[in-house]
């Protein structure tokens, strides 16, 4: 089979799914409702997982849908999905640090069920008030990773990086006054992290995120993940 499928405005990776576990994901902005229908059409009869597209407005979701049946829209986490996988034994909780951090984290989490991983979302657990954090410990303890999402100074990701030994994926969000810079302290502070080993996405891709813990899910042999390759 070619792994390259031309549909003239795009070609479409359709090897993606042999080599990293899930075809191509569709970046909606920039892209015309009749474009975003073709890539996910093409996706869909050429491959066999999960079809998403991210970033999308509900208008152009409301009309890709009309085009393209059998897809499901997220409107907070601006997510079009199709032919979601079903859970595995992979967990993951997505922490949000304040309710102006939750559509990132909807993002996140949103993506992360759609590629199969048995996630939980916490919201509100901001270090601003410690004791948030402390009560849904042993849940953060008893993932297979944790993803934190957090704008302002980004504190939250070095908090959960000393309180799990799971893998901790931070998501910096441009939430904030001034000297936050729509998320550039965030970033700055999550890679200056104390709490060793704490892996830093892009400002607001709550996408991303949910992708790093797909790799590591996928890294973990297949019978500690509940399944056979």
């Amino acid at each position: 089979m070619n792994d390259v499928l031309d549909l003239g405005y795009a070609r479409l990776d359709l090897g993606r799914e042999a080599r990293q576990g899930l075809p191509e994901v569709v970046y909606g902005p920039g892209k015309t409702v009749e474009q975003i229908a073709g890539i996910v059409t093409g996706l869909l009869r050429h491959n066999t997982g999960p079809v998403l597209a991210t970033r999308v407005a509900p208008g152009t979701a409301a009309a890709v849908l009309g085009q393209v049946e059998g897809g499901a829209y997220d409107e907070k986490a601006r997510l079009l999905t199709w032919r979601p996988a079903a859970t595995g034994m992979f967990s993951v909780v997505v922490a949000a640090a304040g309710t102006s951090d939750g559509p990132v984290a909807a993002e996140a989490a949103a993506v992360a069920s759609a590629v199969g991983l048995d996630t939980t979302v916490v919201h509100d657990v901001g270090v601003a008030g410690i004791d948030r954090v402390l009560q849904v410990r042993g849940l953060l303890q008893e993932a297979d990773a944790v993803i934190v999402a957090a704008g302002m100074e980004g504190a939250l990701a070095s908090v959960v990086g000393g309180l799990v030994r799971a893998p901790v994926v931070a998501v910096p969000v441009s939430t904030g006054y001034g000297a936050s810079l729509e998320g550039v302290t965030a970033l700055l502070a999550m890679h200056a992290s104390c709490a060793a080993g704490v892996t830093v996405v892009n400002i607001d891709s709550g996408f991303s995120a949910a992708m790093a813990v797909h790799r590591i899910a996928q890294a973990r042999p297949a019978a500690d993940r509940g399944g056979a390759e």
